[in-house]
């Protein structure tokens, strides 16, 4: 059955967004940049919330730029073929190779893990994956910790009530100081 993961850039005081607003603190060097880009391709369809669907529109034309290297366009052409689901109450259409989630939550992972496919199924963006999580859908999560403390803003994971245990399954520390963790929800 395929598994439910949620991986993104945080810094070390738990923030996927600073409290400005911005996040360029999470730019990967080469290395870390290469790893993302290997596991997007375990990546079978990528649920988006609104707010992460419309920063990662710049990659739907970023390829018509000639002066890219080939990595960033290789990451470009896999992110516009790789099926999304965006969840919104905003939007009334979408573009490129993604459609407007026609349920809720739970309800598009439990088609989505019953039905024909491959791959991960990742939750991409801090509110979606906080209900995710409230709702125990997430099976992975796979942080990667950035060297830096940004004071506040939107946190990786939502405050919780009650416990959640984790097995580690793997890291994997960057000569830039990245550190990559992944744990599996313990059953």
């Amino acid at each position: 059955m395929r598994s439910v993961t949620y991986s993104m850039g945080v810094s070390l005081d738990g923030y996927i967004v600073g409290s400005d607003g911005g996040f360029d603190w999470t730019v990967p060097d080469e290395a870390v940049f290469r790893f993302v880009t290997d596991e997007t391709r375990e990546v079978g369809v990528h649920l988006l919330g609104r707010r992460l669907y419309e920063t990662m529109l710049y990659w739907e034309t970023v390829d018509q730029n000639p002066s890219l290297d080939y990595p960033t366009l290789e990451w470009a052409a896999m992110w516009k073929s790789l099926p999304k689901v965006v969840f919104s109450t905003t939007l009334s259409a979408v573009r490129g190779n993604a459609r407007l989630a026609s349920s809720g939550l739970a309800e598009e992972i439990e088609r989505l893990k019953a039905g024909p496919g491959c791959g991960t199924i990742a939750i991409g963006g801090a509110t979606l994956a906080a209900e995710a999580a409230a709702l125990d859908l997430i099976d992975e999560y796979r942080p990667r910790v950035y060297p830096v403390l940004v004071g506040g803003g939107v946190p990786y994971l939502p405050r919780r009530e009650r416990l959640v245990d984790l097995e580690l399954v793997e890291t994997h520390t960057f000569r830039s100081g990245v550190v990559y963790l992944r744990y599996r929800v313990a059953h």
